[in-house]
């Protein structure tokens, strides 16, 4: 299945509340499989959501490190 994904790493410097965006079409049979790559280091916790749209929303923490992956289902393509 098509998925419009959204990276987002939060800022942890106070003052700042940018982060870093990453948006893109990926092709999983499975969200959480996908997701798996960003969940690196010595202290790691996921929280999974689920839409009824069919977005799925995982809160990641790898190491005080703060990132939210969202994933949106793309429609199928009608031609």
């Amino acid at each position: 299945m098509k998925y419009e994904m959204i990276r987002e790493i939060f800022n942890n410097c106070s003052g700042n509340q940018m982060r870093d965006v990453d948006i893109r079409d990926v092709e999983t049979s499975s969200p959480d499989l996908t997701v798996k790559e960003f969940l690196v280091g010595n202290s790691v916790r996921c929280e999974k959501s689920e839409k009824p749209d069919g977005s799925v929303i995982f809160d990641i923490n790898t190491d005080g490190i703060l990132q939210r992956v969202s994933f949106s289902p793309r429609e199928r393509d009608s031609t």
